[in-house]
């Protein structure tokens, strides 16, 4: 049988060391001996004597605070020995290695999967989620490890030393270290008045020394756990009888 289809850039990528790889780059292979998270349903073939643990947000704490935030990342653990392939609607992947010390926020939208050496927590982001419709919170990682995200498009990493303003749906992860703030965009005018708008009405501002990564698409808010939770409190159910139900 003959096929470009069978061509070496499509044959699976082997290597000698566990760990998370990019088999192409919209998807990531696992080779695991032991564990790992990674976002729920994001598997797409595996090989090998492997099992997968749903864990809702990562732990009590944090099951607790997707359901008062409506963030976070909904979890899976992924245990045993072989190869797993993870992807998420084809967007592009990248890899990010954590170094003692190092803190970074992402949008759980963008979260694939990542080592469980690292500290996972959802955390407010300052100044900026009132003003607009990306919330006030994030998901801030730890620690010593590699983190898989994902990104609609190739983005751009600005180095933030000088004031830097990013659309709120389009950063998907910058230095936790970084002011975060609010910063009107759209100025007042005779167009307001009569109803139109730029669409760029907030941004948010970021300060210090550090990194902030953009997509060229805006993410809705708050990843697919927060959707499923805004669109569950737009129904009319309640947080209490939300952690009941789960």
């Amino acid at each position: 049988m003959r096929s470009e289809l069978f061509s070496a850039d499509n044959l699976e990528k082997e290597h000698s060391q566990p760990g998370l790889r990019l088999q192409n780059a919209k998807l990531l292979k696992a080779e695991l001996n032991g564990d790992f998270l990674a976002r729920t349903g994001s598997m797409v073939a595996y090989q090998g004597q492997v099992t997968f643990e749903a864990l809702g947000s990562g732990g009590l704490g944090k099951f607790l605070k997707q359901k008062l935030t409506g963030e976070g990342v909904p979890l899976m653990r992924v245990r045993g020995n072989g190869d797993v392939f993870l992807a998420e609607n084809a967007a592009d992947i990248h890899l990010i290695d954590l170094e003692p010390g190092d803190a970074l926020s992402i949008n759980g939208a963008n979260v694939l999967a990542f080592d469980s050496t690292l500290n996972y927590d959802i955390k407010m982001v300052g100044g900026a989620g009132m003003f607009s419709s990306a919330g006030l919170f994030n998901c801030v990682f730890s620690g010593h490890g590699r983190i898989a995200v994902t990104t609609r498009g190739t983005p751009v990493v600005l180095n933030v030393d000088q004031p830097t303003y990013v659309d709120p749906q389009a950063a998907i992860a910058w230095s936790a270290n970084l002011q975060t703030g609010f910063h009107k965009a759209e100025q007042f005018g005779l167009g307001t008045l009569l109803g139109r708008t730029t669409g760029e009405r907030f941004t948010m501002s970021f300060a210090g020394q550090g990194f902030v990564i953009v997509q060229p698409s805006e993410e809705p808010p708050g990843g697919l756990a927060g959707v499923a939770e805004k669109k569950s409190s737009s129904s009319g159910s309640s947080i209490l009888g939300d952690l009941f139900d789960d």
